[in-house]
């Protein structure tokens, strides 16, 4: 729900930290009037009242008769009615779970989405709070520890919503982090069994030549994740938590998340898989990583305060048992994998550009793996193990488990 200040909607946020031209026009009111026509918004008060810069689709704030509404559209090839149908009925549940996030409008027919030719269109209410982080990037750091703490009282708070939310994992489509290769037995042949069905991505040849170094670089997480693997109960989860997915209470250091956002990457994983998520997402300055993530002579800022505040934030709603604890560096070091290769086939399948998608593969893939074989990753895992090591069960936290 995140609002531009550039209302003629010619830049986005680009892939390397930059301000690009977006990839999907801008929404239009012309194109936007019969689509809440669907809805029974329409009336001549409706206007565009901003325009999202996130580059994966085209949504903006719209004001209608009835109120301010978020209007998204996006290529069927990316979601169609029956992608967007799994996410709505996780909102849907945890909404109900008292969770504070979108309600997501139904038409007048009852769908939860608009197909328009090759378009679909969603339209969601917008949840009180502050837009604190509108022109954030992704891959930034929180504004204070404060503000760490709080999302990782939002994230535990969605897992404990969840736990009882039984639909399957989603089908398989671009932009969503799922977790497959890793959460068995043979990464090899997770990943052959992911790429039979994702074929676009299978046919791309930077994957074709980097998938053994990547495989090869992340084999040693995997080693220490493999043995806590069957303690990790599957979630749904959001898998994208970070500051501009979060809305706030007021735009101070000690501001408190107040609704959260974008299910866009939402499946069914685990807690310490969206855990790793948040932390990639926000306590590892990644845009200052040079193109091959070798570079030491540009160090990365790693926020280490910020971690231990949102673990911190994250275990007094729902603490972590020892098996989780344990799990978190080497799931941290290997979550961002599926879903490099999801943007990966976003852009190569979907948008058709060998270019955009080498941001996804080989760079962010193997890149970031690389990045942890140095010092600050290394210091990063480090920090995580002390923690895990110092985590002990106790009585009062041995059955908080997902309940």
């Amino acid at each position: 729900m995140t609002a531009a200040t550039n209302l003629h909607g010619n830049i986005v946020h680009g892939m390397n930290g930059t301000l690009v031209a977006p990839d999907w026009a801008p929404l239009t009111l012309e194109e936007v009037r019969p689509v809440l026509r669907e809805y029974s918004l329409h009336g001549d008060a409706v206007h565009i009242l901003s325009i999202s810069p996130r580059p994966f689709s085209a949504a903006s704030v719209v004001a209608t008769p009835q109120g301010q509404v978020f209007v998204k559209r996006q290529a069927c090839t990316v979601r169609d009615a029956a992608g967007l149908a799994e996410e709505h009925r996780f909102l849907a549940h945890l909404r109900a779970r008292g969770v504070p996030t979108p309600g997501v409008l139904r038409t007048n027919t009852g769908t939860t989405s608009v197909q328009v030719g090759e378009w679909t269109y969603e339209v969601h209410q917008i949840p009180l709070g502050i837009d604190l982080y509108a022109e954030a990037l992704s891959w930034t750091p929180f504004l204070s520890a404060g503000h760490a703490w709080s999302a990782g009282r939002m994230l535990a708070q969605l897992h404990r919503a969840a736990v009882d939310f039984k639909a399957p994992a989603r089908k398989p489509q671009p932009l969503v982090a799922s977790f497959t290769i890793f959460a068995g037995d043979s990464p090899t042949v997770a990943l052959d069994r992911y790429l039979a069905q994702h074929p676009a991505l299978a046919s791309y040849p930077a994957l074709i030549e980097c998938r053994e170094e990547a495989l090869n670089l992340l084999a040693p997480h995997y080693a220490q994740l493999a043995p806590w693997l069957d303690a990790l109960p599957a979630l749904w989860t959001h898998n994208d938590l970070h500051g501009s997915n979060l809305l706030w209470s007021d735009s101070s250091d000690a501001a408190e998340a107040v609704a959260i956002i974008d299910f866009g990457l939402a499946d069914r994983t685990n807690a310490v898989y969206d855990l790793a998520q948040a932390i990639d997402r926000s306590i590892v300055e990644w845009l200052a990583l040079t193109a091959d993530g070798t570079d030491a002579r540009l160090p990365v800022p790693v926020h280490l305060d910020h971690l231990d505040a949102m673990l911190a934030g994250y275990e007094e709603v729902r603490p972590l048992d020892h098996a989780e604890a344990a799990a978190l560096a080497p799931m941290t070091a290997l979550g961002h994998a599926e879903f490099a290769l999801s943007e990966a086939d976003y852009f190569y399948g979907s948008l058709h550009s060998p270019e955009k998608a080498a941001y996804a593969c080989p760079l962010y893939l193997c890149g970031h793996a690389r990045w942890f074989l140095t010092p600050e990753g290394q210091g990063l895992l480090d920090h995580l193990h002390t923690w895990a090591g110092r985590h002990r069960r106790s009585p009062a936290t041995a059955s908080s488990g997902l309940v």
